[in-house]
């Protein structure tokens, strides 16, 4: 008979399904803007994960708690992602390649760590940060090993834009980590896309994507993206938010490109270089190196070390 899930592992496995919906969104949102464009893609997104929640409503909205200061903050985090990450991200790849996106991308653990411990009161193991860095080291490698298709049109501007939508993500979970002790992931994930369905409308107004909408393929991609990769996975995040330090869960988004690098071998049959093997195993170990949590002394299988996040009560 097989001991009791230790209490971190639920929302370990959370993030972790959150990062391989993330990470298989890249090859259906190619095929999604090659047939609606951009603007319509993303307006979907929200759109789609609006109406499952719309139902639900509400009661979600009836059993959230009255803090009248929290309205500022809760603008903020919708502002942040989607709205401004979204707009960033898709101006970045206008003008830079994916390559130096992708490296740019591995400085959003170093940023949420620095962030979890000036602003949430986080004790940072060292172990965490030496994670970070050498998983974002395996990142910039794997990126560097991929050839970029297209050449980049003003590579400065872009990744300034890409560094501006790390930081945007980042400040996104820092406020998920510090709103998740007083609101339930319904409630935070209702505002954040019924704010984007909003501010993403433009994308709407356009007729010529609605009639593609007649190709089952190409409405499967986008209902995949707006249950799944919206829906599914930001509700995981915000769920398992409350219960994994911010350090720690923004350390497992390194895993993104390897997973993805996975998908393509595995169900594409893309190629697969053995240095490109060895920049993942880098990064899967630098992602293990700062989750590992050392048994304390005298604990109890089963019995969670000690994480040194701030009380639930202290937002």
């Amino acid at each position: 008979m097989r001991g009791p899930v230790a209490p971190g592992a639920l929302p370990l496995a959370a993030l972790l399904v959150t990062v391989c919906l993330w990470a298989s969104s890249f090859a259906v949102m190619k095929v999604a803007i090659g047939t609606f464009g951009a603007g319509f893609v993303v307006w979907s997104r929200m759109a789609v994960a609006v109406a499952v929640l719309l139902p639900a409503a509400p009661r979600i909205l009836a059993r959230a708690p009255r803090h009248p200061g929290d309205w500022k903050w809760l603008a903020l985090m919708a502002l942040l992602q989607p709205c401004l990450y979204f707009l960033l991200e898709a101006n970045a790849l206008r003008f830079t390649t994916s390559s130096q996106a992708g490296m740019i991308s591995a400085l959003l653990p170093l940023m949420v760590c620095a962030g979890a411990g000036a602003l949430l009161g986080e004790r940072v193991a060292g172990r965490t940060w030496a994670g970070c860095v050498v998983s974002a080291l395996g990142v910039a490698w794997l990126t560097w090993l991929s050839a970029p298709s297209l050449a980049a049109s003003d590579p400065v501007l872009g990744n300034l834009l890409e560094v501006a939508a790390m930081a945007s993500s980042a400040g996104f979970m820092l406020l998920v980590r510090r709103l998740a002790v007083r609101y339930d992931a319904d409630f935070l994930t209702l505002v954040q896309f019924g704010a984007g369905a909003l501010f993403f409308l433009p994308g709407a107004l356009d007729p010529a994507p609605w009639r593609a909408l007649a190709s089952p393929w190409a409405a499967a991609a986008l209902l995949y993206l707006g249950l799944f990769v919206t829906l599914g996975a930001f509700g995981l995040w915000n769920w398992a938010s409350r219960r994994v330090p911010a350090s720690r869960a923004s350390a497992l988004v390194n895993l993104m490109p390897v997973v993805a690098v996975g998908l393509g071998v595995g169900l594409l049959g893309e190629p697969l270089s053995a240095w490109q093997g060895v920049a993942c195993t880098v990064v899967i170990g630098g992602v293990l190196l700062g989750q590992w949590q050392p048994r304390r002394r005298g604990a109890r299988p089963g019995q969670p070390a000690a994480q040194g996040v701030s009380s639930p009560g202290r937002p």
